[in-house]
């Protein structure tokens, strides 16, 4: 008799992403009244973060590439890019994904002009942070292994940051995408040794981003090739109690 995969509860915070792409559209009809390049393009990012977290990642790679015009300054033409090769890699378009990744390291360091504070300014942790995330969804184990350097990278730049520079749920995510890349290689100590830090995270910093990536790990975990590993077992379990708790019901990644 074999075990049957646990149960994890749906994604949290599904029911906000409608209301998000509405205010989002009134922002974007805003922008266009006012003629505000910065503004139109810093709209077409957070849409496209919409769109690739309803899982249309086609639109979220469109929405991203249809921001570029608008960047003029500052670090917007960074984030774009780097919503674009996340979202391309999830469609499995590795040429693509490629090419973003580069141009969003050469917009970094053509950046000129200082960002606005707050929401609209894209650190580099987080652009290394995406980065790990792309390079892992496209599979090879040489692209896993630039995946390991880049959120390895996204760790060390926000763990060195002043403390309000931070992003827990970037940290967070960078860890999994390590965990997961551990996994590629088939080493379970490393998936154990991230998975731990995310696991003992407080609840209020795990997101509904984090509770995503929780379940897609899980997946991958309930595969045959790991039915009998006792490791891979505890692992499970410890991943599907987690995701039974509630997580932060704001869609994930919105600027906040």
């Amino acid at each position: 008799m074999t075990e049957d995969a646990p149960v994890i509860p749906p994604t949290p915070g599904a029911e906000l992403y409608t209301a998000a792409a509405t205010h989002s559209r009134t922002a974007w009809r805003c922008a266009e009244s006012a003629g505000h390049n910065g503004l139109r393009a810093w709209i077409r990012s957070v849409q496209s973060l919409i769109a690739y977290w309803q899982q249309d990642h086609r639109q979220a790679a469109e929405l991203a590439r249809a921001g570029l015009p608008y960047t003029d300054s500052g670090t917007i033409a960074a984030r774009l890019l780097s919503l674009e090769a996340r979202a391309t890699a999830a469609l499995g378009d590795s040429a693509s994904a490629l090419r973003a990744v580069e141009a969003a390291e050469a917009a970094r360091s053509a950046v000129a002009a200082v960002d606005l504070p707050g929401v609209f300014t894209f650190p580099e942790a987080k652009q290394w942070t995406y980065a790990g995330t792309a390079l892992l969804a496209l599979g090879s184990q040489r692209h896993v292994n630039r995946a390991i350097e880049a959120s390895s990278r996204a760790i060390a730049l926000y763990e060195s940051a002043p403390q309000q520079e931070q992003s827990s749920g970037d940290l967070l995510a960078a860890r999994l995408d390590l965990a997961n890349a551990h996994l590629a290689h088939g080493d379970l100590d490393g998936v154990q040794e991230k998975l731990a830090v995310v696991l003992d995270a407080a609840p209020d910093r795990r997101t509904a981003s984090i509770s995503t990536r929780l379940r897609a790990l899980s997946t991958r975990l309930a595969e045959p090739a790991y039915a009998d590993s006792p490791l891979v077992l505890s692992l499970r379990e410890n991943v599907r109690e987690a995701c039974s708790r509630p997580a932060l019901t704001n869609p994930p990644e919105l600027p906040q």
